[in-house]
């Protein structure tokens, strides 16, 4: 089966955006593909993390990809710090990519802003080991949202330079897996802005930890217009929180907007937010009982990471290794 990479940093709680736009495709994609699932602590260390809560924050990411249908078995689950092929072939990339390249980048530039040079080297450099993480294991396909498309540019661009470099035809370049569109999951508090885990306000987001009664008063609590759902798409243009209720609960029925429409058009919003609970409630609670079962066996939550390492070190290692022997380093 094609071999596909996907990474996700165990920072903060996986909120229901991270649900709707990655987990529940990465779940999908099990059934016919090499699926390699990453916990990529190192691309955390770009920004300042809490040694304790790093740790713990790996763990619940964990539980919560097993309890979304991630299957460790028959795929492979593991923190990237685990294997060391990463950080092997993420320097040679350091020394393959080019400055022009990673000026280019506009992630760093949002994020850096216009204090860029108070910032780490590593959130400058981090897409050439994003490029190291894939190609470590010659994964051909990769999941990416449109915030990554241009670092698997740049990891394509990696690929040419290396084999025009040491003339040989080593890496194959990488396919973008585009996910079937999935709904663009806005906060609860402000329906311009992306739902986020570093958004100070809990409110603003459905942690994948919510309970029942959680999820059901904070879907109460979110922010709406004095006016009754339309029953037409054009009737949301102007209307961003109701447009993000609308999407997640489309979303979370497997309707399109169009059809929760023509269900609850005229409609206004006690009675809608009530049937957007229990959808979403009916979705995100099993995860949630099922993190919260998991979490109570860290011994657990690291044998799967522990296996999972071994089982990616043995097919980065022997990788990573011919590299390092095409570029003339004495092994």
């Amino acid at each position: 089966m094609t071999r596909v990479f996907s990474g996700i940093q165990p920072t903060g709680i996986p909120h229901l955006g991270n649900y709707l736009g990655a987990i529940q495709n990465w779940v999908a994609l099990q059934a016919d593909h090499e699926c390699i699932f990453c916990l990529v602590d190192l691309h955390a260390l770009t920004v300042w993390q809490n040694p304790a809560d790093l740790i713990v924050q790996t763990r619940q990411q964990t539980a919560v990809l097993l309890a979304s249908g991630i299957d460790a078995e028959k795929h492979i689950l593991f923190n990237q710090s685990a294997v060391s092929a990463h950080t092997r072939l993420g320097w040679i990339f350091n020394c393959v990519a080019r400055l022009g390249w990673l000026n280019r980048m506009t992630q760093f530039k949002d994020k850096a802003g216009k204090d860029r040079e108070n910032h780490s080297a590593g959130l400058y450099v981090y897409p050439n080991l994003m490029a190291a993480d894939i190609l470590a294991y010659k994964a051909v396909k990769v999941p990416v949202g449109d915030d990554q498309r241009q670092h698997l540019e740049l990891a394509n661009d990696i690929v040419k330079k290396f084999n025009h470099d040491y003339e040989i035809d080593f890496f194959q370049e990488i396919e973008a897996l585009i996910p079937p569109q999935a709904a663009r999951v806005m906060s609860l508090r402000d329906g311009s802005k992306k739902m986020s885990k570093s958004d100070p306000s809990a409110q603003s987001r459905i942690d994948l930890t919510d309970d029942a009664d959680t999820i059901a008063l904070k879907i109460r609590r979110a922010k709406t217009d004095p006016e009754p759902l339309p029953s037409s798409l054009e009737g949301l243009a102007d209307r961003p929180e109701a447009r993000n209720l609308v999407g997640l609960y489309a979303a979370l029925s497997n309707l399109t907007p169009e059809q929760v429409l023509s269900q609850h058009g005229g409609e206004g919003f006690g009675p809608f937010k009530k049937a957007l609970a229990d959808v979403m409630i009916a979705r995100i609670e099993p995860i949630a009982k099922e993190t919260t079962r998991l979490l109570e066996d860290t011994d657990h939550l690291d044998h799967v990471l522990r296996t999972g390492a071994a089982r990616a070190a043995a097919i980065a290692n022997p990788i990573v290794d011919e590299v390092e022997r095409i570029v003339g380093l004495l092994k």
